[in-house]
């Protein structure tokens, strides 16, 4: 009863409300909340969804792919058709989900929605495009439709993009689908069966197509067969026709079948009512952010024109009702009073117009954060409230800051940040940290979606929920660089002992004193042997003997550090390599080979001069053997000869010895004295693993490659904090041998950088899970070797090693695997592979089989490894090393096996009854099934060596690999990889197996699978401690015991970041229902509000699809009732490899007032995303990254598209591309003259390439690391060449740097686009017939009332001169009207332009206020936004009026300066009191030089480039950027702070003149002039225009004629320019409290 009278109470309450306040709403009946909606569509056409649901299964696994496309086949006939686009994605998930987890199934449904996989179908069109037009067809009716636009869009004026963007090939002939085979197309599938049945080897007669690792091969293809590609869609006939016959040839071993699914264009009626949904409509995105900020209006910078007329769009969103205002729920008041909806909305819409607010007092902000919290944590949805709150922040602030506090949320939330900084955000995913500022929808659900296969798979192993949870929170330890190669040994010579040596007594040998502070590059002198400093080198190299001296400097200048050196032989080495890796003793006596051999003959010269003289004497002698052979030929880079070494040897002994030292050089020279000791010291630097580093040093075994005195300090310093830490702890003493400790406790016998990777190579790494899923699978028949009496422990580490039995090489690689049990390992197994080649032998099938029964039924025997090792060393020495004619017979073969067996204790018998039972036949199948298992699953071609460790590859295709190689292997990867998850499976209770299967195999085959499936994974390696936060009161907590999914947070939800997490927190929570326990971390004392701006992030949903026919609407951003009278500007929050521009908005997205827009209730935007970002970095070799490096990207048939340069900062570069296979190469001229590309790490077996493939398949962008490498002979030569050596260069013919690029540099920097040319694109086009060199001028603009002085400032430009101008406009900010306005002023007046951008690089601290972006455009890119052929540009602000003959500017001689700026004004004494730059900081800084204004400026862009006058700016912008205080004016500012650095010549002042800065004295002289903003009077932009421009006026009206004309609109006065506009509203004159960031700059 009290319910229904406070219910009925409430209706009153509203009535009466209705009532009281009528004659307010007839007035808010016409001023109704409107509405903001915005897109982002794809550049491509849209793609079937039916073939992307195959690309997403097949993520999952390979076979589910083929799964998905025979079930569609039957499905297709059986059911019935769906009637709307929701029908069939109901239909198309039903058919996906059942093939995968119901976690798996949910994101899947959430996958497809989001048209995440589009991408890849569009590679496949690029695939197929190029498919087609290899082989042209006849037929008039088909041409190739590179565009992707066909006759509907084409017909517009819009020139498309140098390259292809989704392009669709037109379907051939009217057909659907085809085959290729390399040297012919097939579209009929009797044409393929009739070449099915004819003899198809892999001939060299035709070039097989070209496979990808994303390519769908056939799981029963036969890999030795001939490729054939089906380009066809699921759905069409023909595709079923063409699918069943390539299957039924799969399977029969003819072909390697390989579908690519395409929807070719005029297909779509023939693909079945499912099969083209989504490829009819235009492909809406979902996974970006929209932002409404409140603009700052103390200037008014909006344009006064009216729009006219705009586009319909599609039907916008209705209001959602159901959203709280201020505490009524409006959607449920209309459920029970439905004949009050006008009045009741009228009520709503009152509340909503009252409740926007920008301000608070600063008593109502104090605690707003901690209300908030306590609004959030005390919500039936938590993350819906906060999303809601911060989302529309200024409209719910008030309700806000009325929150009655609990204390207790407070204390917690204060308590919590003792520990973590206020408004800090972290967020981990099962342990991991994620970076915030980096995520995006998009990486977020790659992230969940490899958790959730994990956790499916190894649910699939049997393994209990709480050990797959625990596995997936485990936090993979860094990789570390602690492992130290163990040199220790009698083949090491040190120079001095600092424990010992004399020179030392004075020294303090306080091992605490390392811990004092000093100065920096202060040295500590402590008397401890702390750095063992050994180089190990070549004496009779250039490099080694420059090492020598560099050390025996640093022992002269008591340095305190342990010298020593170990000497090899470069040809021994080589010998020791050819001969297996051994060096007999028979090698020491064949003195004929090694006689010339000049290191061998140093080396037992220093051995003998050590032993006899000291080592301080031997020293000496090798740095007698530099000298002479530098005095001699007055270069280091001269060879060394035999005379040098001989000379140093007597003037060394000469006072050291009594008898001649030529005598006992003689001896030497031909005895055998130190011949052995000296050869012994090379094999050892080659079983060490090091000698194919050249030169390297070992810092207390720590390996580095640099030898310069840089790199020595800078190994020190490294090492330093790990000596001090262990002294601080004391695990180092005085009595500690600090040597002796660390080789001890992390020491490796054998390096190998193929194994210790580090810089930019990753290791490879491959999951097993599915290899043991599948059933029948190579693994699960194998059978391992242990070492001797450890068959029953559990072996963690499982070595694989994939080997050709018939290749000297593969036996090599069984020997020592063989070998490396023998010495013994607890924690491994080996298991082999066995490939061979089509012809192998009956005793390469005999060996195999032997293998096999030994390791199945011997492998606990204690000789069962001496025993393989006898029988390959047999088989190696009479079989793989002698040629067939020369080989023992098969039943030799046999016969030594037996004696084998039987010598090692093991039955003959067994043997014999083993292999009269094995078929010969059956051996070579299972060998194919080997080699075709290698190269599906790890991708290892037949005839090729590696070792598989946890499913880590190591290819062994160059150099030697031994048993220690395998031993640091298995060291490697248990430390780092496998110690932590093996602990884990070894705990496990197991329940529901068989106790019978809970043997050592299985559970080491459990821990092989887990740790190679872990290892695949890409995250993060950092974590944080989030239990240590109280979570209590101050928490969102959302408990699921069975998802796999953790998600750890700490958001403080009034920042930027809490609106995006908040959005993405929500969806994992729908879709992935994970645990969550997100404490909320906001700003304890507010001064400010926190949000100025409403907020949306866009997900796709099951609603964007029709249930009424079969469109995809797509999802959009939609803002409902927003404020109509402040002004707000559009920002997006893209995923960082986007690049996007609008391309429908009627309405200015810069100045948003709602009130303007009259009847309409929506402004509607539509954005497109025109391309991705490909970034990378760039190095080279032991230098400083290659600045200038020229690259270009394209396709096979197109190889320069676009192109760039590589930056000194991180060697980093950019181009823009669209989802497709590119190829990346240096570019022609000096780039490619001097450098290769280099593959690989540092272990000499790198491959010198001079292209690299890239695929962009996704929405990511891809970041790609290069290294470069120079050719040989031209290792001393510079990529830049400056202006000098260049002209130099030229009159002796010779094509420098700047001359070159002029060459090749036709196509753009990533982001540039083609020119927009009118059809005659001769400089003699237009009005006036334009003649002369052309003027380059560089302008950018954001919103109308700028685009409108643009136009104005071209104007201007082109009446005051008659030389070709070409115009360069950024493009990120152009409303869609100026872009399409431009074409046509372009042909009108004569003029050429080009849109460029650049995506601003993820390492450079970021701007988020659009108006200081648009500033850091202006200057921060100028080196690589434009075309490498430009040469020199002028920026013309957007806002000037040019009154002369910009060419002069253009032509004058700015006296080798990249820049040159005009100087502010100084008449103008008003304004005297704004003049920074005259006191402060600002003045000392200058010391003279002027302060310049940024209005107009020319760059000189080949000085620009070749001085790296943008690395430097970016350098000085980087550093001072983080300050917010500094760079109150970023363009202006940051030439003006650098200009020591980057030098500025100053242009006459004439050339640019503004009233807020100069007298009216100078203004008849001026050659330009702006309006810059006045911090005086803040006068209106337009209205100061009109004021002090007098052909202002007459510009501005005829350019929106023009304008006018080209839209279709009507000007208001069409034959007067219009008069100056009232007073606005918000701009106050008497406000001068706060000065904007314009007031000193120009715009």
């Amino acid at each position: 009863m009290d319910a229904l009278f406070r219910s009925r109470f409430r209706i009153l309450f509203i009535l009466a409300c209705l009532l009281i306040c009528g004659f307010a709403f007839v007035g808010a009946q016409n001023r109704r909340p409107k509405n903001v909606q915005v897109a982002i569509r794809a550049k491509w056409s849209g793609t079937p969804l039916l073939l992307e649901a195959g690309e997403l299964l097949s993520k999952e696994s390979k076979n589910l792919f083929w799964e998905f496309i025979d079930g569609w086949l039957r499905v297709a006939k059986t059911e019935g058709d769906s009637h709307s686009a929701k029908d069939c994605l109901v239909k198309i998930l039903k058919h996906g989900s059942s093939v995968l987890s119901e976690s798996l199934a949910s994101l899947f449904e959430f996958s497809l929605t989001l048209r995440s996989a589009s991408p890849r179908l569009v590679l496949y069109r690029q695939l197929a495009e190029e498919s087609l037009s290899s082989f042209p067809l006849s037929d008039d009716g088909y041409s190739h439709n590179v565009s992707g636009v066909y006759a509907s869009e084409a017909a517009g004026t819009k020139k498309l993009d140098p390259f292809l963007v989704g392009a669709n090939p037109k379907s051939p002939g009217g057909r659907c689908c085809w085959v290729d085979i390399g040297e012919e197309l097939f579209f009929d599938v009797a044409e393929l069966q009739s070449w099915l049945q004819g003899p198809n080897e892999i001939g060299d007669s035709f070039q097989q197509p070209e496979l990808y690792e994303f390519d769908h091969v056939h799981f029963d293809s036969n890999l030795m067969s001939p490729v054939a590609i089906l380009y066809g869609a699921l759905g069409t006939g023909c595709f079923r026709e063409f699918h069943l016959t390539l299957v039924q040839a799969a399977k029969e071993g003819k072909v390697k079948y390989v579908v690519r699914p395409v929807l070719p264009y005029g297909c779509e009626g023939k693909v079945g009512p499912c099969g083209a949904v989504g490829a009819m409509d235009s492909l809406n995105l979902g996974g970006y952010g929209v932002e409404l900020a409140l603009k700052n209006m103390e200037y008014k910078a909006m344009d006064d024109s009216t729009v006219k007329k705009g586009v319909t769009l599609e039907d916008p969103h209705t209001e959602d009702l159901s959203q709280e205002v201020r505490g009524f729920i409006f959607s449920k008041i209309l459920e029970r009073k439905p004949d009050l909806t006008s009045e009741i909305m009228a009520f709503r819409d009152y509340l909503l117009s009252s409740t926007i607010s920008d301000t608070l007092d600063v008593w109502e902000l104090k605690d707003l954060g901690h209300q908030t919290a306590q609004r959030i944590v005390q919500a039936s949805d938590p993350l819906q409230s906060m999303q809601e709150i911060n989302q529309n922040f200024p409209s719910v602030v008030s309700s806000l800051s009325r929150t009655k506090l609990n204390d207790s949320i407070k204390e917690e939330i204060l308590a919590n940040q003792r520990m973590i900084p206020p408004g800090k955000s972290l967020m981990a995913l099962n342990g991991a940290l994620i970076n915030i500022e980096d995520i995006d929808l998009y990486l977020l659900i790659d992230l969940v979606h490899q958790e959730l296969s994990l956790a499916d798979q190894f649910s699939k192993l049997k393994l209990p929920g709480s050990t797959v949870r625990k596995l997936l929170s485990t936090v993979t330890p860094p990789e570390s660089d602690s492992f130290r190669v163990d040199f220790r040994s009698s083949h090491v010579h040190y120079l001095n002992n600092l424990e010992e040596d004399a020179m030392y007594r004075r020294w303090r040998s306080n091992i605490n004193d390392i811990l004092m502070p000093v100065f920096p590059g202060q040295l500590r002198y402590i008397r401890k042997n702390l750095f063992h400093a050994v180089y190990v080198l070549d004496p009779a190299t250039v490099s080694g003997l420059q090492s020598i001296d560099m050390i025996t400097s640093f022992y002269e200048n008591s340095f305190p550090m342990r010298f020593g050196i170990i000497l090899y032989s470069t040809e021994l080495i080589k010998k020791i390599e050819r001969s297996g890796g051994e060096l007999h003793s028979s090698d020491f006596e064949r003195d004929s080979e090694i006689e010339d051999d000049k290191s061998c003959l140093i080396i037992r010269l220093f051995i003998y001069i050590k032993e006899n003289h000291g080592a301080q004497t031997a020293f000496q002698f090798l740095s007698n053997i530099n000298r002479l052979q530098t005095e001699s030929s007055g270069s280091t880079d001269e060879a060394l000869e035999m005379h040098h070494i001989e000379e140093a040897f007597v003037e060394t002994l000469l006072p050291k010895v009594k008898s001649p030292p030529q005598e006992i050089l003689l001896k030497l020279e031909k005895g055998q004295t130190y011949k052995e000791l000296s050869q012994e010291s090379s094999l050892f630097v080659f079983k060490l693993g090091i000698s194919k580093l050249q030169c390297c040093l070992l810092m207390n075994g720590l390996v580095f490659v640099f030898i310069l005195q840089e790199a020595l300090i800078n190994a020190m310093n490294d090492e330093l904090p790990r000596i001090q830490e262990q002294v601080y702890y004391g695990q180092i003493t005085s009595h500690t041998d600090v040597l002796d400790k660390f080789l001890s406790e992390n020491g490796v016998s054998r390096y190998n950088p193929q194994i210790i990777v580090g810089g930019n190579v990753k290791p490879r790494f491959v999951s097993l899970d599915s290899s043991i899923l599948g059933g029948e699978s190579v693994l699960n028949e194998l059978n391992y070797l242990h070492s001797p009496e450890t068959v029953d422990n559990v072996k963690p580490v499982t070595h694989l090693l994939a080997l050709d039995v018939t290749s000297k090489k593969g036996i090599k690689l069984l020997r020592e695997g063989i070998r490396y049990l023998i010495q013994g390992s607890k924690n491994a197994r080996v298991g082999v592979l066995f490939t061979a080649s089509q012809d192998a032998d009956l005793s390469s099938i005999l060996l195999v089989k032997t293998f096999e029964i030994t390791a199945a039924s011997y492998s606990h025997k204690k000789k069962a490894l001496e025993f393989l090792d006898q029988v390959c060393s047999f088989y190696e020495h009479n079989y793989v090393l002698r040629s067939p004619a020369a080989a023992e017979s098969f039943q030799a073969f046999v016969t030594k096996f037996y004696e084998l067996a039987e010598a090692n204790e093991l039955s003959s018998k067994a043997y014999k009854s083993s292999l009269s039972e094995a078929s010969n036949l059956n051996l070579r199948e299972h060998l194919y099934k080997v080699a075709q298992f290698l190269y599906m699953q790890f991708g290892i071609a037949s005839g090729v060596n590696a070792v598989i460790t946890n499913g880590r590859v190591t290819s062994l295709d160059a150099g030697i690999f031994l048993g220690d190689d395998l031993h640091l292997l298995e060291s490697v990867e248990f430390k780092h990889r496998i110690k932590h998850i093996a602990e884990i499976v070894e705990e496990v209770n197991w329940h529901g197996i068989d106790p019978d299967m809970l043997t050592s195999k299985y559970v080491s085959d459990i821990i092989m699978f887990v740790t190679s499936s872990m290892a695949t994974r890409e995250r993060s390696t950092e974590s944080a401690r989030f239990e240590i936060l109280n979570a209590q009161y101050s928490a969102v907590v959302l408990n699921n015991e069975n998802s796999s999914i953790h998600i750890d947070a700490v958001v403080d939800p009034l920042s930027p970041s809490g609106q995006k997490l908040s959005s993405l927190l929500r969806v994992l929570a729908k879709y992935v229902h994970p645990s969550m326990r997100i404490l909320l971390n906001p700003m304890s004392s507010l001064v400010d509000l926190p949000l100025k701006n409403y907020y949306r992030y866009v997900i796709s949903t099951m609603e964007d699809f029709s249930s009424t026919d079969y469109t995809v609407n797509g999802p959009k951003a939609f803002f409902a009732n927003m404020p109509l009278s402040k002004t707000l500007t559009m920002n997006l929050d893209v995923p960082e490899p986007w690049l996007v521009e609008p391309i429908i908005a009627v309405h200015d997205l810069d100045n948003i007032l709602l009130e303007n827009l009259g009847d309409t209730r929506t402004l509607q935007a539509v954005f497109e995303l025109e391309a991705l970002v490909l970034t990378g970095h760039c190095a080279e070799k032991d230098r400083d990254p290659p600045r200038g490096l020229q690259l270009i990207l394209g396709t096979k048939n197109s190889p320069h598209l676009v192109d760039t340069i590589v930056m000194a900062n991180l060697g980093y570069w950019q181009m823009k591309v669209s989802p497709g296979v590119w190829y990346l190469q240096l570019a022609p001229g000096r780039s490619s003259e001097l450098y290769l590309f280099r593959d690989g790490g540092d272990n000499g077996n790198q491959e010198i390439s001079f292209s690299k493939r890239i695929t962009i398949d996704d929405l990511r962008g891809k970041v790609v690391r290069l290294e470069v490498v120079k050719k040989k002979g031209k290792e001393q030569e510079k990529l830049l060449i400056s202006s000098d050596d260049d002209s130099r260069g030229k009159e002796k013919g010779h094509n420098g740097w700047n001359s070159n690029i002029l060459k090749w540099a036709s196509g753009f920097i990533g982001g540039n686009e083609k020119s927009k040319r009118s059809h005659d694109s001769s400089v003699d086009h237009g009005k006036g017939g334009r003649r002369g060199k052309t003027i380059n001028i560089f302008s950018i603009a954001s919103g109308h009332l700028y685009e409108r002085f643009l136009k104005i400032m071209i104007l201007s430009v082109l009446k005051n001169t008659n030389r070709p101008v070409k115009f360069w406009f950024i493009k990120n900010y152009l409303s869609p009207q100026f872009k399409d306005v431009i074409p046509h002023m372009s042909r009108e007046y004569g003029f050429d332009y080009e849109l460029i951008t650049y995506k601003w690089p993820t390492w450079l601290h970021k701007q988020t206020e659009k108006q200081r972006i648009i500033w850091a455009y202006k200057i921060l890119f100028l080196d690589v936004i434009f075309p490498i052929s430009l040469e020199k540009v002028i920026f013309v602000d957007a806002d000037q009026v040019v009154r002369a003959d910009i060419g002069d500017l253009y032509d004058m001689d700015i006296k080798g300066r990249p820049l040159a700026y005009t100087p502010f004004c100084d008449n103008n004494k008003d304004m005297d009191g704004y003049r920074f730059w005259r006191q402060g900081f600002w003045r000392e800084h200058l010391r003279g030089r002027p302060y310049h204004i940024s209005a107009l400026y020319v760059v000189d862009l080949v000085k620009f480039r070749e001085t790296a006058a943008g690395d430097n700016l970016r350098v000085f912008y980087e550093s001072l950027s983080k300050d917010p205080n500094s760079l109150a004016n970023l363009d202006q500012d940051l030439p003006n702070y650098a200009q020591h650095k980057v030098p500025i010549f100053s242009l006459p002042q004439e050339w640019l003149w503004c009233e807020s800065w100069c007298g009216n004295a100078t203004k008849s002289k001026a050659k330009t002039i702006d309006l810059c903003n006045n911090p005086m009077t803040k006068e209106p932009k337009l209205q100061g225009a009109r004021r002090i421009v007098s052909e202002w006026t007459d510009l501005d009206f005829e350019a929106r004629k023009f304008t006018a004309k080209i839209l279709g609109d009507e000007l208001e006065n069409p034959d007067a320019p219009p008069p100056p506009p009232p007073p606005s509203s918000e701009t106050s004159s008497n406000d001068r409290s706060s000065e904007d960031r314009e007031s000193k700059a120009e715009l």
